[in-house]
């Protein structure tokens, strides 16, 4: 189906916000199915026969799939239009989503796992831009991303409370299949609704080397942390996926220099206000993933709270954030620099992870957890709305789906590395409190409780260290970003000349 639908300079689309009911939808079944599959994961593994050893590739074949895959799918959007990368993005994952529900044994599971992050990486950067290039008013951009940035920092909690009820009251496989529901409205609605501005798509043929550097790069620094949570810094593979990584990621930006068609414009990231998103959100996102496990494990195995409870225990994250974003950073988006909403945002989420230092066995949830939920979520949501905008504001048209997959990347290499540095400091500050403290206990009890103990001073160290990455996201943010105050008139991947363009929005075939 082919329907043009010729609209005047400077009108916006006028299914803009029916649009993003589905892009919004499409986002919070990716953000969800990051979450969703950890709760279902012991009982899956348990089924499908999975070993203790292999099992972390339910999780690892998606993240080095996803992480290592975005810039391309970035690309592949801006060279086929994002509504066609968006549509087909959906109807993969709900695939990859039935081939993982319907698994028989490991090997099927790991590919199905390993084609939802093909398929995620696809969609991710084509929903992002899609909102770049169809909301241009400035204050309706504001909103537009409030929602969008409240889906994607909210999801994640929503998929604790889905991922246990699933688990608990039907079967994990159900966990899988609940996607394909969310796809399917998701590539229905966008397919009849977004009609794409046509003078936006970028038609340079493909880098394939640049595709393939960055790639490489991308899945060796991804596969890197992954191994150094699970055998260790000195591991020999560890280090020399370090290495080939930098090796590989330095020849992408010399390649990227030199070729006239790149898979990534250096223009893109030299910018000082989106090289500054990307670096602080990055880092912000260490902070946040690692934390996101521990208390998990915090309250489900030293408060003993059932998976349901402790997805209802991270509602209050979700209601700040939903406060943080729509609220104060869409009503001040426009008023005031970026930094002024990112560099605060950031340090009331560090507030709230200094009560989270103050945790022990038995701790109150009242009085500690809740409101180190609500500053997280206020503080996470008031800097991520103003980031995702900024992110791709101002760049031009065929480069806005290469600029949403740097969002996308940088979220996503950093939750790599905050899970497994995170991991890997409060393992070893837990291994040596054991140590110094087993040889007093002297009945099970007590050295149950030791354990116990143990468990909660690595988490706090662990966090401690997420309270000083998150400092210093704000830092970053404060003196990069956004030097004076936004342009109120200024249009959503505008480059040169598109002012003078007729925007010819077409439904893909």
């Amino acid at each position: 189906m082919s329907e043009t639908a010729v609209k005047a300079p400077g009108v916006p689309d006028a299914n803009r916000w029916k649009a993003l009911v589905f892009i919004a939808l499409a986002q919070l079944m990716v953000v969800l199915d990051a979450t969703i599959v950890n709760i279902a994961l012991p009982s899956a593994q348990q089924d499908l026969g999975i070993s203790d050893g292999n099992r972390q590739w339910v999780v690892t074949a998606y993240a080095l799939a996803f992480g290592g895959l975005l810039l391309f799918g970035g690309r592949v959007a801006d060279l086929w239009g994002r509504k066609r990368a968006f549509v087909i993005g959906l109807v993969g994952f709900a695939a990859a989503s039935a081939l993982g529900g319907a698994a028989t044994n490991e090997a099927m599971m790991f590919g199905a796992r390993a084609l939802q992050g093909v398929f995620g990486a696809l969609l991710a950067p084509a929903a992002l831009s899609l909102l770049a290039v169809m909301f241009t008013d400035a204050k309706e951009r504001a909103k537009a991303f409030g929602i969008y940035g409240a889906i994607a920092g909210g999801g994640g909690a929503v998929g604790f409370i889905l991922g246990g009820a699933l688990t608990e009251y039907l079967d994990w496989r159900w966990t899988f299949f609940v996607n394909i529901p969310f796809a399917v409205v998701a590539a229905a609605g966008a397919y009849f609704v977004i009609h794409e501005p046509e003078g936006s798509r970028n038609r340079n043929p493909l880098d394939i080397p640049g595709v393939l550097l960055s790639t490489l790069g991308l899945v060796a620094l991804v596969y890197g942390f992954t191994r150094a949570e699970s055998d260790g810094w000195g591991d020999s593979v560890t280090v020399s996926m370090f290495i080939a990584s930098a090796v590989l990621l330095l020849a992408f930006v010399v390649t990227e220099a030199r070729v006239k068609a790149p898979l990534l414009p250096l223009r893109v990231i030299t910018d000082r206000n989106r090289g500054g998103v990307y670096l602080s959100l990055g880092i912000a996102v260490i902070a946040m993933f690692g934390t996101f496990l521990f208390l998990t494990y915090y309250l489900q195995i030293v408060e003993g709270y059932t998976p349901i409870n402790t997805g209802f225990a991270f509602l209050p994250m979700i209601v700040g954030m939903m406060v943080g974003s729509t609220q104060i950073g869409t009503r001040l988006m426009t008023r005031v620099p970026a930094r002024v909403l990112m560099g605060p945002g950031f340090l009331v989420a560090a507030a709230g992870m200094l009560l989270l230092t103050q945790l022990e066995i038995g701790s109150s949830y009242a009085s500690t957890i809740l409101p180190a939920m609500v500053l997280l979520g206020i503080g996470m949501g008031t800097a991520f709305m103003p980031a995702m905008s900024l992110a791709t504001l101002g760049v031009e048209p065929r480069d806005s789906g290469v600029a949403s997959a740097m969002v996308n990347t940088s979220q996503q290499v950093g939750g790599a590395i905050g899970t497994a540095l995170l991991n890997t400091i409060a393992a070893s500050a837990t291994t040596t409190y054991i140590a110094d403290h087993i040889g007093s206990a002297t009945s099970r009890s007590q050295q149950q409780l030791v354990q116990l103990e143990g468990m909660v001073h690595g988490y706090i160290n662990a966090i401690w260290f997420a309270v000083g990455m998150l400092a210093l996201a704000a830092v970053i943010a404060m003196v990069l970003v956004n030097a004076g105050k936004p342009d109120m008139s200024a249009v959503a991947g505008s480059g040169d000349g598109a002012e003078d363009e007729v925007a010819v929005p077409v439904v893909a075939h």
